[in-house]
């Protein structure tokens, strides 16, 4: 279980597909001193294992769905990704229950600055959209956000200027392919 609120970018080492298996390693300086063989971290939203840890890298294996139905896949040596270790009981929720388990692939319609903050539009397949609701929740890339607005297919969502500036939103722009996981509990209602 994860909040949402990421703790660190991480910058990608490498991409090495091995049959079914890809090998993702991460430079995550603050990730790596508390981590584990075995621990669940979120990246870009998706949870993953960590397989190994090594001198400020952590390495996860991706299975080949996961590389297929997420950015994960696409990624380069360079690309920054959201950092959140899993959640502790006891720790503050600060943003909203988030599983890592990733329900689609949204694309950025319209980032604008609108009033000193972001508005970024993102458009996903139209089955997921009764998930949505105006003022509800949404993990976007592993950043847990408000609805402000939805409309066919597609939900809008104002990110402040510290959130642009620590996550990956930063780099992004039209046209970018973001993982969204829709707030569990929309999904058990409907």
């Amino acid at each position: 279980m994860f909040t949402g609120i990421i703790e660190e970018l991480g910058i990608t080492d490498s991409l090495v597909k091995r049959g079914a298996i890809t090998a993702l390693s991460v430079k995550a300086p603050k990730a790596y001193e508390g981590a584990k063989l075995g621990d669940s971290i979120a990246v870009n939203g998706v949870c993953l294992t960590v397989v190994k840890i090594e001198r400020g890298f952590l390495t996860f294996e991706l299975l080949s769905e996961t590389a297929k139905l997420t950015n994960l896949g696409k990624l380069k040596s360079g690309d920054k990704v959201n950092l959140e270790c899993s959640l502790k009981v006891g720790d503050r929720i600060s943003g909203h229950f988030v599983t890592g388990h990733i329900d689609c692939l949204g694309i950025i319609r319209k980032k604008a600055k609108e009033a000193g903050n972001f508005c970024f539009e993102i458009a996903v397949p139209v089955e997921f959209m009764k998930y949505i609701a105006a003022k509800g929740s949404v993990c976007v890339d592993g950043i847990s956000l408000t609805v402000v607005n939805k409309q066919s297919n597609r939900f809008s969502v104002y990110i402040i200027p510290h959130t642009l500036k620590n996550t990956t939103l930063n780099f992004k722009g039209p046209s970018s392919e973001v993982n969204v996981e829709f707030d569990i509990l929309a999904k058990y209602k409907g």
